[in-house]
């Protein structure tokens, strides 16, 4: 196995005493893990870092073994981590992808809106700049593995005008008259999904909930802490920023 390509790190772990696995997505060949010989030197720890661009070449002799991996920078987003909501923005849409995609399949599609997702936070560090981009990236992710929310039309009454909430068991849009009654056992559907154009803190707000609800029902279960606790923190200094 050899190949060579641009990357996005998504997560890297320390592995014995000197090296480190990570996990880089690239355009073409999807998710892509390795093992970095001497990735915890003072050299290589700044381009190891997730959100960084990277020119990685990984080859073993089977498919089956875990390749070695070197890596080039080429681009660097280490910077942004002294900022506490670009870092967990940054940590969270790194640590989403690389707990839910499989290895070696390919998503152009998450490649791209992720590298615009990183991009964002980094052109405009603060979050009215890149909250909704998150919102439909993590849409995406569930859409592009099968979990996808039908957004087009009312679940009650198949109409597609004042979508207004979305229902948490079927992921299926409901509108304000089909909704009449149930309104409180809805998801607030923000109407910037729908209709585009720009959100309020409060649209913001709930398109993270309505995203949230269904990544942690469909694709983070037996994940671990760690990948909720990212959201926690991301979502924790997303509250502290609107008040």
């Amino acid at each position: 196995m050899h190949l060579r390509a641009e990357a996005i790190l998504l997560a890297v772990r320390a592995h014995g005493e000197h090296g480190a696995v990570v996990r880089a997505l690239t355009e073409n060949d999807g998710l892509q893990p390795g093992y970095v010989r001497g990735g915890r030197s003072r050299a290589l720890r700044p381009v190891l870092q997730p959100s960084n661009l990277v020119l990685g070449e990984w080859r073993s002799r089977t498919e089956e073994q875990l390749a070695g991996v070197t890596v080039e920078l080429i681009h660097s987003r280490a910077p942004l981590f002294g900022e506490a909501l670009p870092a967990a923005a940054l940590q969270w849409a790194t640590a989403l992808t690389a707990a839910v995609l499989p290895d070696a399949q390919p998503y152009p599609r998450l490649y791209s809106a992720l590298d615009g997702l990183l991009s964002a936070i980094e052109a405009a560090p603060a979050a009215r700049g890149w909250a909704v981009a998150l919102v439909r990236y993590e849409l995406l992710l569930l859409a592009e593995l099968g979990f996808g929310l039908d957004l087009e039309r009312c679940a009650a009454t198949g109409r597609n005008d004042e979508l207004m909430y979305v229902s948490p068991k079927s992921g299926v849009a409901v509108s304000r008259l089909g909704a009449t009654g149930y309104e409180r056992q809805l998801l607030r559907l923000p109407p910037f999904l729908t209709a585009g154009g720009a959100a309020d803190w409060d649209d913001i707000v709930d398109g993270l909930r309505l995203t949230g609800h269904f990544l942690q029902r469909d694709l983070l279960i037996g994940k671990g802490a760690e990948i909720a606790a990212a959201r926690s923190r991301l979502v924790d200094r997303l509250m502290r920023a609107v008040a």
